[in-house]
């Protein structure tokens, strides 16, 4: 038997143990991959665990993200992209074979901790038009059978992340709350099998989408110090939109006879460039609140205790749309080199950690040459295709280099460029009007990055998505330099 002072010993190891477990219940994040320089699988797994991130989202079956993920004691959640659906839909066979080479193979082979598939995401946004509203859930039971099948069933669940557009109140009180008419049946009989099957329902929710689609939505009630106007919805008070819309989901289940059902936060966060209201600041006073709620063990009015959430997101992506706003490839809490944008404690008392090992081109940056004519017939032309070849959206109107004045706008597109091409000689020739330097160009907190060595320079130099909202923003404020 154990004396009285080991015992006490273990009692005080086991409660600290405890409370670890506590501090990082229900974190996770979210690892997208659309990056023209990623950092390697392996790296971004070890930045995970330095900073005791214990969960990953995935956005689609990545086999390398997958491997590395291999016996990392991570849990997994891993994605089916929208345009995979209808093709699962609509074969079983399909759906058997998704399950095999993405699900089946790595948990057998590779030990890789696969908890939930999601299917599709966020598939019934308005913007989608009902694209993906008769396929969804046709896919989503063929990936139930075929987890079924692989004899997986006790350990993966199925689960769609949704948009919180899905449901609504007309009051504004949670109470309120119930599916958009619309898709409301569909909505019923996807939460159905949900239920069913013991799986959860996943949301994505925004604050800052509601502050930058709504210039009068209280700035406030995005955080979470208390100081909003609150909402009392019979005696249940809501002092931020976070709580209200989680809520305004739980009534939503529970008028409709699903109040026990599990809920998962997919994504939620705050971007930090790319509008006025994504900036550092905000970001870090947002999701460090958020983090401190979860520390606390602290929910919602319906739903008390921490949330199962997943932090958007955990490394920016350069080469994502950016058809909703230029904030979109923004919303890291690490930025494409796995360096930390902000203090960030995610529980264990410590900032964010780097990440290790990474590598960098040479220090030389492309810029607009100290003999350029300003107004070269090829300068608006040479900005236009450097911006449409590479990441100009920290040039916007309250963005971190929207301040920069003619010249250096056009430096920053010219860099931009240059780096995402690996410095190639033939990416900084604009004619008569570029030259590389190895002399620093930031100017204050707008910082001309230094592209990170890619595994695959060959696919890294492929041209970038075009970003022809950008560029136009860019040829208007040269134009209207030129005016002046």
């Amino acid at each position: 038997m154990l004396s009285k002072g080991l015992f006490a010993v273990f009692f005080v190891i086991t409660l600290l143990y405890a409370s670890l477990l506590i501090e990082v219940e229900g974190i996770g994040v979210n690892w997208g991959s659309q990056a023209r320089h990623p950092l390697p699988p392996a790296t971004v797994v070890r930045l995970l665990r330095d900073n005791g991130i214990q969960k990953v989202k995935l956005f689609e079956a990545d086999s390398a993200i997958l491997k590395a993920l291999s016996r990392s004691g991570i849990q997994v959640m891993v994605g089916i992209p929208n345009d995979l659906l209808a093709p699962i839909a609509g074969s079983v066979a399909a759906a058997e074979r998704w399950v095999s080479q993405n699900v089946s193979a790595h948990v057998s082979s590779n030990g890789v901790d696969i908890r939930y598939v999601a299917v599709g995401n966020e598939p019934f946004l308005k913007a989608f038009n009902g694209t993906f509203e008769s396929i969804t859930l046709p896919a989503l039971q063929n990936i139930q059978s075929a987890i079924i099948k692989a004899g997986l069933a006790t350990q993966v669940k199925v689960t769609v992340p949704l948009n919180a557009d899905v449901y609504q109140s007309a009051s504004n009180l949670p109470s309120d709350g119930d599916f958009r008419p619309e898709i409301r049946d569909l909505m019923l009989n996807i939460v159905k099998f949900l239920s069913d099957n013991q799986a959860p329902f996943t949301i994505n929710i925004y604050p800052f989408i509601s502050l930058y689609n709504d210039p009068n939505f209280p700035v406030e009630f995005a955080f979470f110090d208390g100081t909003g106007t609150p909402i009392n919805d019979n005696g249940r008070i809501y002092d931020n939109v976070l709580d209200a819309n989680y809520d305004t989901l739980v009534w939503s289940l529970q008028k409709n006879g699903f109040g026990n059902l599990t809920i998962i936060v997919g994504e939620v966060g705050w971007p930090t460039d790319g509008d006025k209201n994504a900036n550092m600041m905000y970001a870090r006073r947002y999701n460090q609140g958020f983090m401190n709620r979860q520390k606390a063990n602290k929910g919602t009015p319906m739903r008390p205790g921490a949330m199962d959430a997943y932090l958007f997101g955990l490394i920016d992506e350069d080469a994502k749309s950016i058809q909703p706003g230029n904030f979109e490839r923004h919303w890291g809490i690490f930025y494409i080199d796995g360096q930390p944008k902000y203090q960030l404690s995610l529980g264990n008392g410590n900032g964010l950690i780097p990440a290790k090992d990474v590598h960098y081109l040479a220090k030389k940056w492309c810029i607009l040459a100290p003999n350029a004519n300003l107004q070269d017939p090829q300068l608006g032309p040479s900005v236009s295709y450097a911006c449409d070849h590479a990441d100009c959206t920290s040039l916007g109107y309250g963005s971190s280099c929207g301040n920069l004045n003619l010249a250096q706008n056009v430096s920053y597109a010219f860099n931009s460029y240059y780096q995402v091409s690996n410095q190639l000689d033939s990416a900084c020739k604009f004619p008569g009007l570029s030259i590389v330097s190895t002399r620093d160009p930031s100017v204050g907190s707008c910082k001309f990055k230094i592209m990170i060595k890619s595994e695959d320079a060959s696919e890294a130099s492929a041209m970038m998505p075009l970003t022809r909202s950008t560029a136009m923003l860019l040829l208007f404020s040269i134009c209207l330099y030129i005016v002046l």
